[in-house]
């Protein structure tokens, strides 16, 4: 493990592992993959690695494998079979654990369920479950079959349900009859009836006993999970899938029109997510990892189900809110079960901020040897903070950027590889086998300090298939502004040492007196403030400037709104990015909208600052932060 990772000085010593293997997987990418394939188990070994059809890849073109079999069937052939696979805790404190032997026979019995319900290879399956273990059985149980899954985020309301089941065509959905959140049931199962009656494909309906509580079940279409457990039986052959098979369908917002229902293969995804998740977090046997994402993600397919359960990981799996019924919650689990391996995103990371380092020092958190962020760029500030109060100064944190598309991890640090110097704020460099760049809208290549456009210049082997049923938007969104090149549609800085900064979405950019100003730099500058927790800017129009800046601002407890801060602020940020962003206004307030899985709903506050239709909701965490906002706009126009 690396001690005393931090620094401050511009020259690095020269990590040549890490380099030479790079290097090597630019220079012979085929060759290097194909041996990163070999770790996995192959039912067929491929006739060719890599049929790459701009913008088409195909991988291990001929190769057969079944992702099901990677997960649980070869480590029940080991001394594995006794060694815990989950340990599940509810929010109520109910808990489970669950051997790989035991997912072994549930994951079979699940797959007997759906081919006694007539589901086959090819079928679509929908997934609308809250995060219990049944989430996970079910997909190795698609998987095992060949019937592609999409799992829907429990927390998407009835249409946004049926939208995304009408789209696959889904014959089968599953359900539960609730969810716990915050302490109270959410009523999947009445969601999921009005969600079917927009979703004429469906024609049968599993539903999970989770909380006991009454529901209808329309008879001929509805049945309970557990009953029909019981009649399966207790083996079904993995079938052998292509390499290039649909394992799943992800949907993903854009900034505009319908959501993308990403695809991703079984062969080149695989043995993308087995490779990175060694280099990554160093799984070994010992390892206890705990990703806190809801499974409804990308970030839950790969890193709680697919990449640590090939490793033969023992995960943790958590059905609740990170602060309920404590803001120690989190803490507990990691001390409860020696959590070794910790997995977070920075908007998490700043909200436990807020409540300082007193709910951290009841709990022994020791057992923690590695810590990871994902799914938007992390403040500095934020990322020592992480290093300092939850890894005591003694565990590398891996900063890693990915995205729905990309199907796993393509630029962090990489401790089993070759640890590197970590700089707080960048994922430092890109992995073996990606060839990323930072170029101008004309595709150059930018030099050092100067922000451009991340992308991806050669296929990787977790690269998506393309868009469910829209081939055209897959070239349109990804391939046609750099043809053959992959637009990720972030902002970068490559610094003058090689590292990767990510600065967000190239779509969450002001435009402020002609200068392009990232909504991530503004906040990153607002939340080095000491009394600021975190914080959520936007735009307003201004007939001067085009746009001006408007900053939300979270206080951590103790601290207390006033004109001084503000002006604070804005000294701050005039000193940390320049006069030119200036905001324009500054309210504080208790909460931001956000949806379930952490991000801040940005347009919901420009909606709301501009008297725009506010639009759906049905990813929102907790509404009243939208009231508070409303709120703060009410008592201005008043003033008015």
């Amino acid at each position: 493990m690396v001690h005393s990772i931090l620094t401050s000085g511009s020259t690095y010593w020269p990590f040549k592992k890490y380099f030479e293997i790079y290097n090597r997987s630019i220079k012979d990418p085929e060759g290097f993959w194909s041996e990163e394939a070999r770790k996995l188990e192959w039912f067929k070994t491929w006739d060719k690695v890599l049929d790459w059809n701009p913008p088409y890849a195909n991988w291990f073109v001929g190769g057969e494998l079944n992702a099901s079999y990677l997960c649980v069937d070869r480590h029940v052939k080991t001394w594995r079979r006794s060694k815990v696979a989950i340990y599940w805790e509810g929010e109520p404190g109910d808990t489970r654990v669950l051997s790989y032997s035991t997912l072994y026979r549930e994951v079979n019995k699940f797959a007997s369920v759906l081919l006694n319900l007539g589901i086959k290879k090819g079928d679509r399956v929908a997934l609308y479950l809250p995060m219990i273990p049944e989430l996970p059985i079910a997909m190795l149980a698609c998987a095992r079959i060949g019937a592609t899954h999409t799992v829907i985020f429990s927390g998407f309301s009835a249409q946004a349900l049926a939208d995304r089941v009408n789209d696959t065509g889904a014959r089968l959905l599953v359900t539960a009859d609730a969810g716990f959140r915050r302490g109270k049931p959410l009523a999947l199962k009445r969601i999921a009836d009005e969600a079917l009656e927009m979703a004429p494909s469906v024609e049968k309906m599993l539903v999970v006993r989770r909380a006991n509580i009454p529901v209808s079940m329309k008879p001929g279409r509805d049945a309970w999970l557990h009953e029909m457990m019981e009649k399966a039986s207790l083996f079904v052959n993995p079938d052998p899938m292509d390499s290039s098979h649909p394992l799943y369908i992800l949907y993903t917002s854009g900034t505009t029109g319908k959501p993308k229902g990403i695809v991703h293969g079984t062969g080149g995804y695989l043995t993308f997510n087995h490779s990175a998740y060694r280099w990554v977090f160093d799984i070994k046997e010992e390892s206890i990892y705990w990703c806190t994402a809801d499974v409804g993600w990308v970030t839950g397919h790969s890193s709680i189900v697919y990449a640590p359960l090939m490793h033969g990981a023992a995960i943790v799996l958590y059905e609740g809110a990170p602060d309920y019924p404590g803001i120690d919650r989190w803490w507990d689990i990691i001390e409860e079960y020696g959590v070794t391996i910790f997995y977070t995103s920075p908007t998490a990371i700043r909200m436990l901020m807020r409540f300082g380092e007193e709910p951290i020092e009841k709990h022994d958190l020791s057992s923690l040897e590695l810590l990871g962020s994902v799914g938007e760029p992390i403040n500095p500030e934020a990322w020592t903070w992480y290093y300092k109060h939850i890894g005591k100064e003694k565990c590398p944190v891996v900063d890693t950027w990915w995205q729905t598309e990309t199907g796993g991890i393509m630029i962090s640090p990489a401790p089993a590889i070759e640890c590197p110097p970590l700089k707080p704020g960048s994922a430092t460099f890109p992995l073996p086998g990606i060839l990323a760049d930072v170029v101008d809208e004309k595709g150059e290549t930018m030099p050092p300090e100067e922000r451009g456009l991340l992308v991806i210049k050669a296929p990787w082997p977790g690269m998506f298939l393309g868009v469910y049923g829209d081939p055209k938007r897959y070239v349109e969104s990804y391939w046609s502004k750099f043809p053959g090149i992959y637009y990720t549609g972030d902002y970068a800085i490559r610094d003058k040492d090689g590292y990767y900064w990510i600065l967000g979405r190239a779509d969450e950019v002001l435009k402020i007196a002609g200068h392009r100003i990232g909504t991530a730099e503004i906040e990153d500058a607002v939340v080095a403030h000491p009394a600021v927790a975190e914080a959520g800017v936007v735009s307003i129009p201004d007939p001067v400037k085009g746009e001006a800046i408007v900053i939300f601002a979270i206080l951590k407890e103790g601290c207390s709104p006033s004109p001084d801060l503000k002006a604070e602020l804005k000294a701050l940020i005039r000193k940390s990015i320049g006069p030119v962003a200036s905001p324009e206004e500054i309210h504080f307030v208790s909460k931001l909208p956000k949806t379930r899985s952490g991000k801040i709903m940005r347009r919901i506050l420009k909606a709301v600052a501009t008297s725009a239709s506010i639009g759906d909701l049905t990813t929102l965490e907790d509404e009243s932060s939208v009231e508070e906002v409303k709120k703060i706009y009410e008592e201005l126009k008043k003033e008015v």
